[in-house]
């Protein structure tokens, strides 16, 4: 494999005031840096590392060259705001994005709803709670899951979809499958979020092109039935999931998506172990290098029972609150969380103190 060197933002600032020249905003958000580490990937191997400040950024970008600029480009480049339907949800501060299973099986709040229509008042309240969307999905895809016959998903999903919708719910459908993706937007879904990122259904590119609607590519690993036995990466996890997700982009660019409409998600859980997915946590700002809203879904994930004693899913909320917070700090726009009135009062005080940071003494 060729050397290549990557960007990621780092030494993050409270406010820019007085530092001219030497912070930069990062993808438009509420965070700022004053350096960037420079990881410099040699084929498998981790070459060099550097740790350039913001001030002699465009210095170190002349040596490593047009990669490394476009890169750089993407890092400070804000990001358009989503348009779904009717609803404009802004991508310069981080946004919660609600799960709602309406599945037998999923690892966390399987078999929660007995009807539709009662999962449907479970999104209303998500709604009311602040959640910016609803995702809604007939599928699960935890660890070992079979997958779902796609007739079946769909009629699970549509009732939900098309309730939630009406109601003026900004939706998006949790499916790996065009069918499933074709009856969710046709009863009012306006996102796509594909743990596949398009390589399972051979229709779903071509689908999602047509639709016109914004798609989130996640990275993975194998399959929800065999990514969790040993996960194994030849090089760092951060950055393979990275140059994953760049080829991903490139495809998805390709069948005909518009580039403003990706956003990617690094994947926590599928296909990584603990240390996987610390890497990948503590590398989340590397991926505005790719110029895509991020997406993280680390909400009541393995790994915080894996670090609290083996904590059952259910009593996972502190851990899921600190790893929503360390996402905010390195800029990702939209959190998937199951607990959403206790993301939304989290990320609150978090843009007080921002907020305060950024009111001028």
């Amino acid at each position: 494999m060729r050397s290549r060197s990557y960007l990621r933002p780092t030494a993050f600032v409270d406010a820019p005031f007085g530092l001219d020249g030497q912070v930069a905003r990062l993808a438009g958000t509420m965070a700022w840096f004053s350096a960037v580490e420079i990881v410099t990937l040699d084929g498998d191997r981790r070459a060099a590392v550097a740790l350039v400040p913001v001030s002699g950024i465009e210095a170190a970008l002349a040596a490593l060259g047009p990669e490394a600029e476009a890169a750089w480009a993407n890092i400070v480049a804000p990001r358009r705001p989503l348009q779904l339907g009717a609803r404009t949800i802004r991508l310069d501060q981080p946004q919660v994005m609600a799960i709602l299973n309406v599945t037998p099986d999923s690892f966390s709040d399987g078999g929660r709803f007995a009807s539709p229509q009662a999962a449907a008042d479970a999104g209303f309240a998500m709604a009311a709670a602040g959640a910016a969307l609803v995702d809604v999905g007939g599928e699960s895809t935890r660890p070992g899951s079979q997958p779902v016959w796609e007739q079946d998903e769909a009629s699970r999903i549509e009732p939900v979809v098309r309730a939630l919708a009406a109601s003026g719910t900004a939706v998006s459908i949790d499916t790996r499958k065009a069918l499933v993706m074709e009856t969710a937007l046709a009863a009012g879904a306006a996102m796509v979020n594909d743990v596949a990122a398009l390589t399972f259904d051979d229709r779903a590119a071509a689908t999602v092109a047509r639709a016109g609607c914004p798609i989130v590519l996640m990275h993975h690993q194998g399959t929800p039935e065999t990514m969790q036995k040993a996960p194994h990466y030849d090089r760092p996890v951060a950055f393979a999931v990275y140059d994953w997700l760049e080829e991903r982009i490139a495809a998805a660019v390709a069948a005909g998506i518009a580039r403003e409409q990706i956003l990617v998600d690094p994947g926590i859980g599928f296909g990584k172990t603990v240390q996987h997915n610390l890497a990948v946590m503590n590398h989340l700002s590397l991926y505005h290098g790719l110029g895509c809203p991020i997406v993280l879904g680390a909400s009541r994930k393995r790994m915080i029972g894996a670090l609290s004693g083996e904590a059952p899913a259910d009593q996972r909320l502190p851990g899921s609150l600190a790893l929503a917070l360390k996402a905010a700090e390195q800029g990702v726009q939209l959190l998937r969380v199951h607990d959403v009135a206790e993301t939304v009062q989290a990320l609150r005080l978090w843009r007080g103190l921002r907020d305060a940071a950024l009111t001028p003494p």
